[in-house]
């Protein structure tokens, strides 16, 4: 039964969606942690690259082609599968778009309110599309249309 179960997780597009939702917390994690450090003298703020984070998913998907027993490897310079299927995501120091302030710190609170506004719509969808997915094996299994 378990290996059923395993199965009907790993088919489709649970896995990459399963992926973006665990980036998009850390993510959200991450701004929250520069936000809270902006009055911090000499923090330097930290970047998670969605766009980076997009190409290493559509590697991995067309890595794996369309064999469902083969699990979802992200291989990224920021995000990487753990050996338990966790991913690992290590934020990069933000590069500056600005010159440093005078507190030796690099953050700009209009740019971190834009990239918590996009991450939590990349959250919402991502949420929304797995819960969809999650009723409908619930149904099945529960046996109803």
């Amino acid at each position: 039964m378990a290996g059923m179960f395993e199965n009907l997780m790993n088919r489709g597009a649970t896995p990459a969606l399963q992926a973006a939702w665990s980036y998009t917390q850390a993510r959200h994690r991450m701004i929250a942690e520069n936000v809270a450090n902006m009055s911090t003298p000499n923090y330097k703020a930290k970047h998670l690259d969605l766009g980076e984070f997009q190409q290493t998913l559509a590697k991995a998907l067309k890595n794996r082609g369309s064999d469902p027993n083969k699990a979802l490897e992200l291989d990224g310079k920021q995000v990487k599968t753990r050996d338990d299927g966790s991913l690992d995501i290590t934020p990069a120091t933000k590069p500056g778009e600005n010159v440093l302030f005078h507190d030796g710190t690099n953050m700009s609170i209009e740019r971190e309110m834009s990239d918590l506004a996009q991450n939590a719509m990349l959250h919402e969808v991502t949420t929304t599309l797995l819960k969809g997915r999650f009723d409908g094996l619930r149904k099945a299994i529960a046996g109803r249309v």
